[in-house]
This record gives C-alpha cells, structure tokens and sequence, in this order.
C-alpha cells in the first residue's frame, strides 16, 4: 500500500464542500469533523514518510492547524478538501525530513512497509473499494524499480537525480523508469476511470 491515504481521501470527499464552508467560517465543529474524517489518513501518510510516532504526531498537529488557518483561501471549485489537506501533510512531512534535525532523526528504509496499527482497522474498511483495487492492480504491473522510483518521488520528495544517486543508478535509467511508470499508472487508471 503506497499512495492509498491520497486516494481514499478522494473517496471520502462527500460532503467537503459544505465541510470547507464552515471551515471558512471559522466553525471549530468543522475542525473537529475535518480531522474525526482526516486524522487517521493523515497520520499514517505522514508515519509512512517521516517513520517516527512522535514526530508524525505534532505534524499531524501541524498540518490541521494549517489547514484552518489557510481554509480561507481553499477553493473547493478547484479541488476536494481531502487530497488538499493530504498534499498540506505530505508537504509538512517531506519538509520535516529535509530540515537539518529531521535528516538526523530519521533515514527511511526504501523496503520498509509498516504501517501504523490504527490505519489497519481503516485500511480494512474500505480495501473492497472499486478505486483501491483499480489503484493497487496498476501498482502491480510496475516493475520493482518504477515502484521505488515513484515511492521516493511522492514520499520523499527526491529530484529524479537524487533517485539516481540514491539508487546507483544511471540519470538516465531512472528516469526512464519514472516515465514509463507513470505512463502505465496513467493508462492502466485512465482506462478504469473512463470505463
């Protein structure tokens, strides 16, 4: 399971706009209900990236704490509140481990696939999703490299020279990797959608 937290939060979205509404009204009920849908989700992407409890804990903190004072400025015409506010706790994840005490505490293992315990019983759920199974069977007809590439893209970050050097691989190698998966993610979930 790699980019699931993003998509089920698309799943999720009914009722966001009104949900966004009262964000923007400065409703704290709509803090509450925005986390109570988004807390789980957002916890375990962020653990996923920065694989420490305690931070992943404060930049979930961080990360709704954004979200309220920014919610002015979401407009739920060009998105849905939950990829938005996903992309808000990668980014505050993704920052964490690239500032000078976040490199230190953490080195995230390419091969590690835990995942926090409460996110199982979430994870369960909704497995039986028509999106998760289109989203898991396209991850599956990646090669072992497009699949790391793109996990070091979207959890970590990296340029696709840092990959290379991470990697030991040719710039070249990698980036070919990274093209031509995401042109089978592209054709694989392009067709699901379109069908």
């Amino acid at each position: 399971m790699t980019l699931l937290p993003l998509l089920l939060a698309a799943g999720l979205s009914e009722g966001d706009r009104e949900l966004a509404e009262r964000l923007q009204r400065r409703e704290p009920e709509a803090l509450a209900e925005l986390y109570d849908r988004y807390g789980r989700l957002a916890y375990a992407l962020i653990y996923r990236i920065v694989r420490d409890t305690g931070a992943a804990e404060d930049l979930v903190q961080e990360t709704f704490l954004r979200v309220w004072n920014r919610a002015q400025g979401f407009d739920a015409g060009k998105g849905s509140l939950g990829p938005w506010l996903l992309a808000v706790a990668r980014n505050r994840a993704i920052d964490y481990l690239r500032s000078t005490s976040g490199r230190l505490r953490n080195a995230l293992e390419l091969e590690e696939t835990e995942h926090p315990s409460h996110f199982l019983d979430l994870e369960k759920q909704i497995l039986n999703s028509d999106m998760v199974r289109r989203v898991k069977g396209a991850f599956a007809r990646l090669s072992e490299n497009q699949r790391a590439v793109i996990e070091l893209a979207y959890f970590e970050g990296l340029s696709q020279t840092e990959m290379s050097e991470r990697m030991g691989q040719p710039l070249g190698t990698v980036k070919t990797w990274v093209r031509t998966a995401l042109q089978i993610l592209r054709d694989e979930l392009g067709a699901a959608v379109s069908a």
